[in-house]
């Protein structure tokens, strides 16, 4: 290692160097103040509409009213608002991807530094298990093994060497080539540092996220439906006031019953209720492993119309499992999962057992002798942070041959080592492609145990067998590669005298067999995909691994449909060349880097879809971002991601996006049920007062009366709303086209539908009770305020659910206060009520009546006219 890597830097050089560069550290996400965490929330469209009513209510005296509507202000910005922070302290509490500190060379002499402290020029000390702080260029390495997943998403380790003729590590090679955040999974390596904070490969991605906030589908459809309703409410103050002028009355009466009015035909309630629809659904999937970072994102879940996952660690294991095995005696399957060594060899789809497994045993046998893994069991008494599953010890694939071991029957590895001590090795390098171990065996003779690519191994220089054999060997490697596995050819031989270099030993071999090993799909990803499709959501798998390996996953998910072969598999590089006209015809792509991750998700939006993409690591988070739902895996995935995303899935499993998308149609179904609900109820309202003085009914309701009952109906009644359970048919259904209005699909009208009958029931109820000669304004008064509460009750989907007992809860106490406004003597002075008999509530009941069975034959209605999902969204 010549030059200044034997010394390293100065310290002086080194602090220079940190001034000129900056900090080794990508750039935090800037912290949110609280007071634009409050403004945010103020400038919902139907907030402003109510700060307008508050400022109208006091202008005109109604302090109670303005109280009212003020407090339902500061209860939704302060639910936002708390679980905006909640959610991200939550989310910095997972934080765990960052190297704290870098083992560097400098002033001749090995020193240990904080990361953020590394600069371009330093000599970097790596070894198992190490964080590469920075970007690097190797200049000695020994067995070097890297993790480069969160970057490439390759699923296994890269070989990192130093090529010949470069030992400066100034040379164009990939192989050695080292990237921050990556991980040394084995061996040691020496590397003089390129690039550091944001321009290191961290930096660069980093630098494709965008961190402005981004408009959900419910915030748009909320804030047109908000200038409608000031639009309307205008309209109807300087309506109402207008027509009561003409008829005489007072001014100063008009102006208080026309805001009066106009409150009433603003949902006010509106905002509580989505923010607590949110605020449940997010708890909810919190109990569910979803950790929700931004309030909105909840709703924007239901109307997914596109999942983007990718491969490794979502619709896989993570883990590498050994599948299949070859020997020359035949082939044989391996049962089990992930690196606990429970499982069985299977042979025609039995289990082997004896003299069966002795070829199978020989072949895991070697393979457990040229290997350098260990496997860990889990702890005996997990606990947060503590390990709870088998885990493996440096390469993966080498772990999964430990596995397969003693799933087959071997002596355990310390046993095989002890019996056969190691005496020299050939570690396996990028250029030859295999390893090679000697052991002093029994007899006193050399066992020679080899592994690696079947290329390397499949050769007559290496093996003494018939070229028939090898062909055929040949033949089925092949075939398993095609079928997304990754292969290694094991040989072995027994020589009497112990060669001069383990590499001497490498010929004139026995062949084994062949292993397969592949990161296998988890149990649950099939179903979840089969879910999706029921849901109408179309998966898309973007990886960064092998095109034959992404294949593979797929078609073992059922991603694809079945008998089709449009969009089999494109790679980044054919997408960036231009050579894929709509990348939304596509379902698997394979060999991505964070640019086309990004592309393909942004031509997914383009077309009008609404988009959720998952990933775990730095090469996922600008896609994460652009994303409509950014969904990130929180236990094996990187800081970045977890910035970048909307949701944090605690557990990893992608089957919780479905669970979260469940979530998330509930609450739009509830925030519509509500909408439905207060909108016909104020459009009942109005009708009344526009109808009823045309009826002989002069001032159908005073002022106070109108405001009592849009407090009580929309009031405690509606929030409980958000609360109601999931419809049966939610994941039955395609999403909700994004540009849909909040009242399309019909609900505007039955919004209409509902209004009539509500103002029909509650204006015969009055003139009915006028005909009679009974207190004909306080049974219209109670008339209306019950025929909406029959209303509340008719629109819910499982009538006598227990699932939330705090409708018809809510629905009793408005009955009751309705009651206090009829029979308190103080109410009764306020609101200008009188108590009503037997007589003039059988009045009001009826108009319930007439509401309930209103709103459950729109229900029924809707249920049996509803769009169906067919499948796959096109």
């Amino acid at each position: 290692m010549p030059g200044d890597v034997d010394t390293g830097l100065s310290h002086e050089e080194a602090v220079r160097r940190l001034t000129r560069h900056g900090p080794n550290a990508v750039a935090a996400e800037r912290v949110v103040p609280l007071y634009a965490r409050v403004a945010a929330q103020l400038r919902d469209p139907l907030i402003m509409v109510l700060l307008a009513a508050v400022a109208l209510t006091l202008a005109i005296g109604d302090h109670a009213d303005s109280a009212v509507i003020a407090l339902v202000i500061v209860v939704n910005t302060t639910v936002g608002v708390v679980q905006e922070i909640r959610a991200d302290q939550a989310v910095a509490a997972l934080s765990a991807m960052s190297a704290p500190s870098a083992r560097v060379r400098r002033d001749g002499a090995e020193a240990e530094v904080p990361s953020a402290a590394v600069v371009p020029g330093d000599v970097l000390l790596l070894g198992e298990g190490d964080i590469v702080p920075a970007d690097a260029r190797l200049t000695y390495a020994s067995s070097l093994l890297i993790d480069e997943s969160m970057l490439t998403g390759e699923s296994v380790p890269v070989d990192k060497a130093v090529p010949p003729g470069q030992p400066d590590g100034t040379g164009p090679s990939e192989a050695a080539a080292l990237r921050a955040g990556t991980i040394v999974v084995r061996g040691r390596g020496v590397a003089l540092v390129t690039a550091t904070g944001k321009d290191s490969a961290l930096g660069r991605i980093a630098a494709l996220l965008d961190t402005r906030p981004q408009t959900t589908p419910l915030q748009h459809r909320l804030a047109a439906l908000g200038r409608v309703l000031a639009l309307v409410t205008l309209a109807l103050c300087l309506l109402v006031f207008a027509l009561g002028l003409v008829r005489g009355t007072a001014a100063g009466t008009m102006a208080v019953t026309a805001i009066s009015l106009a409150v009433a035909a603003v949902p006010e309630s509106l905002p509580a209720v989505v923010t607590l629809a949110l605020a449940l659904g997010a708890r909810r999937m919190a109990a569910r492993h979803a950790l929700v970072r931004r309030l909105p994102a909840v709703e924007t879940l239901g109307s997914v119309s596109v999942l983007a996952t990718d491969k490794t660690g979502t619709l896989t294991e993570g883990r590498m499992v050994v599948e299949q095995v070859w020997t020359p005696q035949g082939g044989a399957d391996l049962t089990g999962s992930g690196y606990e060594p429970l499982g069985e060899v299977r042979i025609g789809g039995r289990a082997a057992e004896g003299r069966e497994l002795g070829a199978v045993r020989e072949l895991l046998t070697a393979a457990a002798l040229c290997n350098d893994a260990e496997l860990r069991p889990p702890s005996p008494e997990p606990s947060d942070g503590a390990q709870s599953r088998w885990a493996a010890l440096g390469d993966p694939m080498e772990a999964a041959l430990l596995t397969a071991a003693t799933k087959a029957g071997c002596e355990d590895r310390h046993a095989l080592h002890r019996r056969y001590p190691r005496t020299d090795e050939e570690p396996f390098d990028s250029l030859r492609k295999r390893m090679t171990t000697l052991h002093r065996a029994p007899d006193g003779r050399v066992l020679v145990s080899l592994k690696g690519a079947p290329e390397a191994v499949l050769d007559r220089a290496v093996l003494d067998e018939p070229e028939p054999l090898l062909a055929t060997a040949r033949h089925n490697a092949a075939q398993l590669a095609a079928q997304g596995f990754r292969v290694l050819a094991v040989a072995s031989g027994l020589r009497d005298d112990m060669p001069g270099r383990a590499r001497d030993a490498e010929t004139g071999l026995r062949l084994l067999g062949l292993a397969a090993l592949s990161d296998p799909p988890k149990e649950a990803a099939a179903r979840t995909l089969a879910d999706c499709r029921a849901a109408g959501i179309t998966a898309v798998l973007i990886t960064g691994d092998h095109p034959a390996t992404a294949e593979a996953i797929a078609d073992r998910v059922g991603l694809l449909d079945s008998g089709t072969a449009r969009g089999r598999v494109v790679t980044g590089p054919a997408l960036a060349a231009g050579e894929v006209p709509d990348p939304t015809e596509v379902r698997i792509f394979a060999r991505t880097d964070p640019k086309q991750k990004l592309d393909i998700v942004e031509a997914w939006r383009a077309h009008g879809h609404v988009t959720a993409m998952t990933g775990d690591g730095v090469n996922d988070g600008p896609a994460l971002r652009h994303a409509d739902i950014g969904v990130a895996m929180g236990r094996r995935g990187t800081e970045v991601a977890r910035q970048a995303a909307d949701l944090v899935l605690t557990d990893d499993e992608l089957s919780t996006v479905v669970a979260a998308v469940e979530e998330g149609r509930r609450v739009y179904d509830n925030i519509r049920r509500f909408l439905l609900y207060g909108l016909a109820g104020g459009t009942a309202e109005i009708l009344v007062m526009l109808l009823g003085p045309l009826l002989g009914l002069p001032l159908p309701l005073r002022a106070g009366q109108i405001l009592w009952i849009n407090l009580l109906t929309h009031g405690l009644t509606g929030v409980a709303m958000g609360a109601e359970p999931v419809s049966p048919g939610a994941m039955r259904r395609p999403p909700r086209p994004p540009h849909e209005h909040v009242l399309g699909d019909g609900l505007w009208q039955r919004m209409l539908f509902l209004g009539v009958v509500v103002t029909a029931g509650s204006l015969t109820a009055g003139l009915v009770a006028r005909s009679l000669d009974l207190p004909w304004q306080s049974v219209l008064f109670l008339s209306l305020l019950v025929a909406q509460l029959g209303v509340v009750l008719g629109l819910r989907d499982r009538l006598l659910t227990r699932a939330n007992l705090l409708l018809p809860a809510a629905v009793a106490a408005s009955a009751g206060l309705a009651a206090a406004a009829l029979y308190v003597p103080f109410l009764r002075s306020v609101l200008s009520t009188v108590a009503l008999g037997w007589t003039e509530i059988a009045l009001a009941a009826a108009a319930g009546g007439l509401g309930f069975l209103a709103a459950r034959r729109g229900g029924r209605a809707r249920k049996d006219g509803g769009r169906r999902c067919e499948g796959d969204v096109r």
